[in-house]
């Protein structure tokens, strides 16, 4: 009889506790197990957005130029100056001398071409000529204004002022639709009754104690600034 025994049985090649040999990695590849060298690769370095530290956007410029990180309507209380860049504001006092002037261009020939065509007009209603008269001046100093902006960015009184009305964001003219919602705002709400007054008394007021761009309501509006043309 034989003594020879059975070679043993070959394990499973799913066995866990089956040791093969790792073969070398190419020069270049990634480390097994991601970046990180976790199970499952991690995310890039970073956000996921570009720009800084942290991921977030890279900081936009002020306006007119102005340093980094300026927001169009004021900064924090330690961040970069808003008005760097900018031209010098228009002074108060003389924005109210050329709204005086531009007033007196657009009011005098209108009121005396008015009475002169109602002078037979019954006296009994002079609450309705009276605001027939303000709704007319109301309306041309509307187109005044519109047209004086769009196209130059200056009125007759802010010309004899030295001032102008500039974009908020660039310093640009006012062309088109910020400088037709600028007039507006000024002018048109004088012809709704009762409030309308009071609108435009809260309007011109504003920018006594706006900061930092001292705008009125309708500059904010139109997102627009006033500015001395004398630097």
């Amino acid at each position: 009889m034989s003594t020879d025994q059975p070679p043993p049985p070959e394990p499973p090649e799913d066995d866990p506790f089956l040791k093969r040999p790792q073969e070398p990695s190419p020069p270049g590849s990634p480390p097994p197990g991601g970046a990180s060298g976790g199970a499952y690769p991690g995310p890039p370095p970073g956000g996921p957005y570009p720009g800084g530290p942290y991921g977030g956007p890279p900081p936009s410029g002020g306006p007119y130029g102005g340093p980094p990180g300026g927001s169009p309507y004021g900064g924090g209380p330690y961040g970069p100056d808003p008005l760097a860049g900018m031209p010098p504001l228009a002074n108060r006092f003389k924005r109210l001398v050329a709204r005086i002037i531009d007033g007196l261009i657009v009011s005098i020939p209108i009121s005396v071409i008015f009475s002169l065509s109602t002078r037979n007009y019954d006296p009994w209603n002079d609450q309705a000529r009276s605001t027939s008269l303000s709704i007319i001046i109301a309306v041309v100093y509307f187109v005044y204004e519109g047209l004086m902006l769009t196209t130059r960015g200056q009125t007759v009184g802010k010309m004899a002022m030295k001032i102008r009305v500039a974009m908020l964001e660039n310093g640009a003219i006012p062309e088109g639709r910020p400088g037709w919602t600028r007039a507006a705002v000024y002018s048109l709400p004088e012809i709704v009754p009762c409030c309308g007054f009071v609108f435009w008394l809260v309007n011109v007021l504003w920018c006594t104690w706006d900061q930092p761009y001292h705008q009125c309501v309708h500059d904010k509006t139109a997102k627009t600034v006033v500015v001395s043309t004398v630097e």
